[in-house]
C-alpha cells in the first residue's frame, strides 16, 4: 500500500527522511558486463556492434547499420494522419520555446581597457538515444533532437535498436520531423559504445543524449570524459500539491500518468484535506482497473507512492524542496505564489487545469528532466547543453600593464614562475 503520513504525527520527519532516502532504481550491477561491450565495440567496431545486434535484438544488420532513409519516408505515409498532425504540433511548440533558449554572446571593454567577451557555438555532432520495442516515444524523439537542431548541430545522429527487424513507425517520423541527420538501428550498450568511439559506419558524435535501460545509462557513464552526456536518468517521479477544491479524479489521473511508467516510478500527494486523501486514494483504486498498463502503475503505486497530509499547504514548499521532484503539479488557489517558494523542481505545472502530461508532449518546455533529487543541482534538457560557451580575452599594451603585475605577483605565489615570466617579458618590452 503506498505510504500515508501526515505532517503533526510524532515520527513525521524520520519517516519522511526515510521514504525519501528510499533508492528506486536498484538493479544488479552490470558495470563488468557493460565494460566488456564497451570495450569489445572499440576494438572490433562494426563487427562487434554487428554481433550484439543480433544477439540481442535478433536482427541481422550485416548488409548496413545505417537504415535506409526510403525506409524513414514510408515509415512516415504508414502512420496515421492525425498522428502525424499531432507530431507537428508537438515539434512546432517545442521548437518555438527552445529558440527562445538561445543565448546571446557578451563584449565589452572595461575600466583597465581590457576587451572581454564570451560566445557560444554549436557542438559539431550529438548522438541521440532513443529505446525500441515497447518503449518507444516519439515525443522524447523530438524533445532531444529538436534542442539540438536549434543550437545548430549540423549532425544529429539517431540509434534505435528494432527487435527483430520492427521499428516504430512513428518514431521514425519524429525523427524526420525533428531533423535527424542519420538513424542507425542499433541499441543497449553497443549503441552508445559506437556513438562515443566511433566505428568505420559511425562517425563518434560529441554528446549523447536520451533515455535507456541499466546498460544504456551505465554505457553513458563509463563513456563520459570521451563525450557529453545529458544525464543519468532514474525513474520518473511526480508530486502533486493540492488544496480541497479539486476533482480527486483529475488528482488520481495525474498522479498515475507517472506510475504507468515503470514499477520504480514514484507518485506522491501532499494535500491539506483528508477528504481530498482519501478520495483521490479511491479514484486510484478505479482507475488502476481501466489502465492497460495497470499491473506496472499498480506496483509502482503500492510500492512507491505517498500522500503526504499538512495542515496548512504552504507548509508543503519545505517538503517539496526536499524532494526536489522531476515533475511538480501545483493544482492550488495560487499557483504562482506557491511556485516563489519553490527552489528545487525539473519542471512545475501551475493551476488546475495544466495536467503534467500536457508538458510530456506539447507545451513546449523538454520533458528531459533531472530525477533522484538532482533537481537540486541540475536542469532540464535544453538548447544550451548542444552548445559550448567559449570567452574571449584583448589586452593591448596600456591594459596589459594595468593588470598584468596582480598576475605576475599571483604566479610567483603559486611557484610558477614561467606564468610570471610570460607577463614580465611583455611588461619589460613596451
Amino acid at each position: 500500500m503506498p505510504l500515508r503520513l501526515s505532517h503533526n504525527a510524532a515520527g513525521f520527519s524520520e519517516d519522511f527522511d526515510a521514504y525519501i532516502s528510499r533508492r528506486r532504481d536498484v538493479a544488479e550491477d552490470v558495470s563488468g558486463i557493460v565494460a566488456d561491450i564497451v570495450a569489445d565495440v572499440r576494438q572490433r567496431g562494426d563487427a562487434a556492434v554487428m554481433d550484439y545486434t543480433s544477439r540481442f535484438d535478433r536482427l541481422d544488420v550485416s548488409g548496413g547499420l545505417r537504415l535506409d532513409p526510403s525506409l524513414i519516408e514510408a515509415a512516415r505515409d504508414a502512420c496515421p494522419p492525425e498522428q502525424i498532425a499531432a507530431l507537428e504540433t508537438a515539434a512546432a511548440r517545442i521548437r518555438a520555446f527552445h529558440e527562445r533558449q538561445l543565448p546571446d554572446g557578451i563584449a565589452f571593454t572595461d575600466s583597465d581597457g581590457v576587451r572581454l567577451g564570451a560566445r557560444w557555438t554549436p557542438i559539431s555532432a550529438a548522438g541521440i538515444y532513443v529505446p525500441g520495442g515497447t518503449a518507444a516515444y516519439p515525443s522524447s524523439v523530438l524533445m532531444n533532437a529538436i534542442p539540438a537542431a536549434v543550437a545548430g548541430v549540423s549532425r544529429v545522429v539517431m540509434a534505435v535498436p528494432t527487435p527483430d527487424g520492427e521499428a516504430n513507425p512513428l518514431v521514425l517520423a519524429a525523427a524526420h520531423l525533428a531533423g535527424v541527420t542519420e538513424i542507425y538501428r542499433i541499441g543497449g550498450a553497443q549503441a552508445v559504445a559506437a556513438l562515443a568511439f566511433g566505428t568505420d559506419t559511425i562517425a563518434p558524435v560529441d554528446k549523447i543524449t536520451g533515455p535507456g535501460n541499466a546498460f544504456v545509462a551505465e554505457a553513458k557513464r563509463q563513456v563520459f570524459g570521451t563525450v557529453g552526456i545529458d544525464m543519468i536518468a532514474g525513474p520518473s517521479e511526480i508530486l502533486v500539491v493540492a488544496d480541497a477544491e479539486n476533482d480527486p479524479a483529475w488528482i488520481a489521473a495525474d498522479l498515475l500518468s507517472q506510475a504507468e511508467h515503470d514499477t520504480s516510478s514514484q507518485s506522491v500527494l501532499i494535500t491539506d484535506s483528508g477528504a481530498l486523501a482519501d478520495a483521490v486514494a479511491d479514484g486510484i483504486e478505479s482507475l488502476l482497473g481501466n489502465l492497460p498498463r495497470h499491473d506496472i502503475a499498480r506496483q509502482s503505486w503500492e510500492d512507491h507512492g505517498a500522500i503526504i497530509l499538512v495542515d496548512n499547504l504552504f507548509r508543503a514548499a519545505e517538503l517539496v524542496n526536499r524532494i526536489a521532484p522531476e515533475h511538480l503539479e501545483l493544482a492550488v488557489e495560487d499557483p504562482d505564489g506557491f511556485a516563489e517558494k519553490i527552489t528545487h523542481a525539473g519542471a512545475i505545472f501551475l493551476g488546475r487545469h495544466t495536467p503534467e502530461a500536457i508538458g510530456d508532449y506539447v507545451a513546449g518546455p523538454n520533458h528531459v528532466l533531472p530525477t533522484a533529487q538532482s533537481a537540486r543541482f541540475s536542469s532540464g534538457l535544453g538548447v544550451i547543453d548542444f552548445m559550448k560557451r567559449t570567452t574571449l580575452v584583448s589586452c593591448d599594451a596600456d591594459a596589459l600593464s594595468r593588470i598584468g603585475p596582480a598576475a605576475v605577483t599571483l604566479a610567483e605565489a603559486e611557484g610558477l614562475d614561467a606564468h610570471a615570466w610570460a607577463v614580465t617579458v611583455r611588461l619589460t618590452k613596451r
